[in-house]
């Protein structure tokens, strides 16, 4: 995916109490795109309405951060649903996209 080219859109209020409830703004958030290591998976779990995925990427600010997305307009515009730091599972599940 060629991110230089991709448009984020967020809802300020989601984004609002995104950075209330876990200490990211989706600002942040969208940062971890440009992550060349980044992982993006499915989401099936919360995928009923719309095709879900969470992408696994360093932040801007140097923070692991899982971020839920989905994807829009062919794929031009990436739309944040939420952004946390990772868990240290995740956080071993990255380390170890960077041995390989």
């Amino acid at each position: 995916m060629d991110v230089q080219y991709i448009h984020f859109v967020w809802d300020e209020v989601k984004n609002r109490q995104n950075l209330r409830k876990h200490l990211v703004s989706f600002n942040e958030a969208r940062t971890a795109f440009f992550d060349e290591k980044a992982r993006v998976t499915h989401d099936p779990d919360h995928s009923d309405t719309e095709d879900r995925f969470l992408l696994l990427g360093m932040s801007r600010r140097l923070r692991l951060l899982l971020v839920c997305h989905c994807y829009r307009v062919n794929e031009e515009q990436i739309r944040i649903i939420s952004a946390r730091k990772a868990t240290a599972a995740e956080s071993r599940l990255y380390g170890r996209s960077l041995d390989a």
